[in-house]
């Protein structure tokens, strides 16, 4: 036999210590498992200056041969040339324990508290902002030269003039929704001209401001949140502290202030397009020419209603405002930063203009408004 021919692993029992010849490599793993596998119990140790060939597969076989028969570290004896390698794995090998069967509700209930934990810790964050942002804004009041005139012009056309068409045809869209389906329940009692109230209330309420605000938190807050972002990532924003000026004042209090001057103006906007939209349908659909509409609704639908819905859009433009400056800040110079920042800029700003909607709805019909 050529003296580099593979040998197959052997053991033999020879009084009370195993003893081991042949080749205990990976080519012979399936012999090996199965050589140990049917080692006579009994052994005190396992002679290993026999064996040929060795390898890494061999090494580990052996050791954990050795654990579950419970024999003692000096109880394997191996050739000089091998033990710098038994003594390598040696120090890497480990009886890793058995994972256990996972059903998902640990997983679950710690997902649930990282969440809340982050939620938490974004709601922390957004109170402070909101208060270095009124004390910025407190110190422009003071020192009026300090505001960013023109940026805060160019900023009300993006948010205001750009998104006025938008926001018009939606809100008239929804509005003759309104109409068509509130007229097809109250033909049922013969009482079609309450539609008039319904599309009324609807908007002067809560339509108007609301789906302004939703559109906007979908439009512009994301945009917030992209351009400040970005200035993160090419690190501008530490170039304006560099320069010894407050980004504050630079990037988020004329955001803020076109938000409360155009949020408004886009709700009234809103409201009469929806008024409009549920016009439509009365007069094409319903029979009730414009001259009844515009009466009947003058006669039933009182002033408050619309200072109700008003009184919301100032609340809702600090809120996108806010929460787009925020998030862009808190990019942390990647692309997916930016991306997750910017969906949750979107997502928490719906979610809060939703809430506090439904908060002041509550609130209004608790005082009688």
């Amino acid at each position: 036999m050529p003296a580099d021919a593979a040998s197959p692993p052997t053991l033999a029992l020879d009084g009370g210590a195993l003893r081991l010849s042949g080749d205990w490599t990976l080519e012979h793993a399936g012999a090996v498992s199965a050589s140990l596998a049917a080692a006579p119990p009994g052994a005190t140790g396992v002679d290993a200056r026999g064996i040929g060939r060795l390898d890494t597969m061999g090494v580990l076989q052996l050791l954990r041969f050795a654990g579950r028969r419970g024999l003692a570290d000096d109880a394997l004896a191996f050739r000089e040339d091998h033990l710098a390698m038994v003594a390598a794995i040696e120090d890497v090998a480990d009886d890793r324990p058995r994972k256990r069967r996972e059903y998902g509700v640990a997983a679950a209930l710690a997902r649930l508290g990282k969440a809340m934990h982050d939620n938490g810790r974004e709601v922390l964050a957004l109170v402070s902002f909101l208060g270095e942002s009124l004390a910025k804004g407190g110190r422009i009041l003071r020192q009026p030269r300090r505001l960013r005139l023109t940026s805060t012009v160019h900023h009300m056309e993006q948010v205001g003039l750009d998104a006025m068409p938008l926001v018009a045809l939606l809100s008239f869209m929804v509005g003759a929704v309104i109409a068509f389906l509130g007229s097809t329940i109250l033909a049922d009692f013969g009482a079609t001209l309450f539609v008039v109230e319904l599309v009324g209330f609807a908007f002067l309420r809560e339509f108007g401001v609301l789906l302004t605000a939703i559109l906007l938190a979908g439009r512009t807050a994301s945009a917030f949140t992209a351009l400040n972002g970005i200035m993160v990532t090419r690190e501008e924003v530490d170039a304006i502290r560099t320069l010894g000026l407050d980004p504050i004042e630079l990037l988020v209090i004329p955001r803020l202030l076109a938000l409360l001057v155009m949020l408004p103006l886009l709700t009234f906007v809103a409201m009469v397009s929806g008024l409009l939209g549920g016009m439509a349908v009365a007069a094409f659909e319903l029979g009730i020419p414009p001259q009844a509409f515009l009466a009947r609704l003058q006669d039933t639908i009182e002033l408050r209603h619309f200072f109700v819905g008003m009184s919301k859009a100032p609340a809702f433009a600090l809120v996108i405002g806010l929460i787009g400056c925020l998030e862009g800040l808190q990019v942390q110079g990647t692309a997916q930063s930016l991306g997750e920042r910017t969906t949750s800029s979107v997502v928490q700003t719906i979610s809060l203009v939703i809430l506090l909607d439904a908060l002041a709805a509550i609130w209004f019909m608790q005082v009688g408004w």
